[in-house]
């Protein structure tokens, strides 16, 4: 009886015991399950956070170099800037750039600033928009590379030359323009090799302000050609550019003869003030790579332009451009010289494996086809109608993938003119190549 008993109690009370045991095991289980819930609703807050995060892309260069010509003050305005009155060596940052991209497919949005010892500029600062459907076509507006040939586009920190040629510094300085342009880039298909821009724009530079009612209408058209299995590949393109610089005087001087010798005669008809004077680029570019066994890629770049530029004089035509055709940023305060050119360069650039590189650059700027060297000292022609060339010897080391040392050499040469040019101060250091090579050490940090 004693244990049947003990068996009927054990039985009785252990219902209740095991009852509290759930009771209190549901609690916490439901204190758990809370606190899943509120990470799983923190982990979402976090990852809206993350995501848009992930589509900011912050980048950028800086690139301190040393640079030594070979005369104290030697103007080498299209080498990297001339040197102070008394100095002919330098250090300077030369770019120090920093970049911003928000890429929200299909709208994308870029910053760009550059700060160096001078002071810090703007330099990309667009809104591109991609049809969502093939993402074929779009639509980009604000500050950007003008689409013209291939060389404007090509970052200054891939670039194999320390600066672009002279002949792009003079049309298209500063690269950049303010404007808005259409682009047709398929992804796929039978015309995935190719791309087309075509834009408008102020047509005074990325930093100025409009100073007419002209705009100018820029276009670029690539295409990619793969060369069978080779690995090689050839690139072509073609370019146009159709602009005006208002003319604030009625005075337009144009090439001609004057008491039989070349030079410039002046047209000033009442109808030429207010009236824009033809600024006219036609381009042609071309790129040929392919990786040459052993040594690694080869690269071969060439571009010719030809065109009307609209320039200044020795007597200072242009708002801060005193003897150069450089495009104006500002409305010219005197008169202008119209000026038929042509210009081109073509660009080596030898792998030697995966750390090393040469380059051998030349280029070639005549601002005035219309005159040679023995036309000198003609009606009208300045230091702006000399032809230069520049022949550019380079080795660069990659020290990994985000540090490379650039060693480039500049052997400038300017078209030496008639001695009888002498009697012109202006002119008068023209008779001989000036002294104005640069060699430039450059040391370059990307991320």
């Amino acid at each position: 009886m004693k244990h049947i008993f003990l068996l009927v109690a054990v039985c009785f009370f252990l219902p209740f015991g095991y009852g509290q045991e759930d009771e209190s095991g549901s609690k916490e289980l439901e204190e758990i399950k809370g606190s899943i819930e509120g990470l799983s609703e923190s982990f979402e807050e976090y990852r809206t956070v993350v995501d848009a995060l992930r589509k900011i892309k912050v980048t950028g260069y800086i690139q301190p170099q040393f640079r030594l010509t070979d005369l104290k003050g030697a103007s080498a305005q299209f080498s990297g800037g001339s040197f102070p009155a008394n100095s002919n060596k330098l250090f300077q940052v030369r770019r120090g750039r920093l970049k911003v991209t928000y890429d929200n497919v299909p709208t994308q949005y870029v910053l760009q600033i550059d700060a160096i010892q001078t002071g810090v500029t703007l330099k990309d600062a667009y809104v591109s928009v991609t049809e969502p459907w093939t993402q074929s076509l779009g639509f980009q507006m604000g500050v950007f590379d003008r689409p013209f040939g291939y060389e404007i586009s090509y970052s200054s920190g891939s670039r194999e030359s320390p600066e672009r040629s002279r002949l792009f510094q003079t049309l298209f300085p500063g690269e950049r323009e303010l404007g808005a342009k259409f682009f047709y880039a398929p992804q796929m298909g039978n015309l995935s090799f190719l791309r087309a821009d075509l834009g408008v724009f102020n047509g005074s530079g990325p930093a100025a302000n409009e100073f007419d009612n002209f705009k100018d209408f820029i276009g670029h058209i690539a295409a990619q050609f793969p060369l069978g299995e080779t690995g090689a590949e050839l690139d072509l393109g073609v370019s146009g550019y159709l602009g005006n610089v208002r003319s604030a005087t009625k005075y337009l001087w144009e090439n001609g003869l004057t008491s039989g010798m070349k030079g410039f005669v002046i047209d000033s008809s009442a109808t030429n003030l207010g009236t824009g004077v033809e600024r006219r680029y036609f381009g042609v570019d071309a790129q040929f790579y392919y990786d040459m066994p052993v040594l690694g890629g080869t690269t071969l770049r060439a571009e010719f332009i030809t065109g009307k530029q609209p320039g200044g004089s020795s007597a200072g035509g242009f708002v801060g451009s005193s003897l150069t055709t450089v495009s104006p940023s500002a409305q010219p305060a005197g008169p202008i010289y119209q000026r038929d050119f042509t210009g081109w360069y073509v660009n080596l650039v030898q792998n030697l494996g995966t750390k090393n590189q040469l380059v051998v650059k030349y280029d070639r700027y005549d601002p005035n086809t219309n005159v040679g060297r023995s036309d000198f000292p003609g009606a009208g022609l300045s230091a702006a109608d000399i032809q230069f060339t520049t022949l550019g010897f380079g080795f660069i080391h990659h020290w990994d993938e985000y540090v490379k040392f650039v060693f480039y050499y500049e052997s400038v040469s300017n078209e030496e003119i008639n001695s009888a040019a002498s009697s012109s101060s202006s002119l008068a250091p023209f008779v001989d190549d000036v002294r104005d090579n640069v060699f430039t050490f450059r040391t370059q940090v990307r991320f």
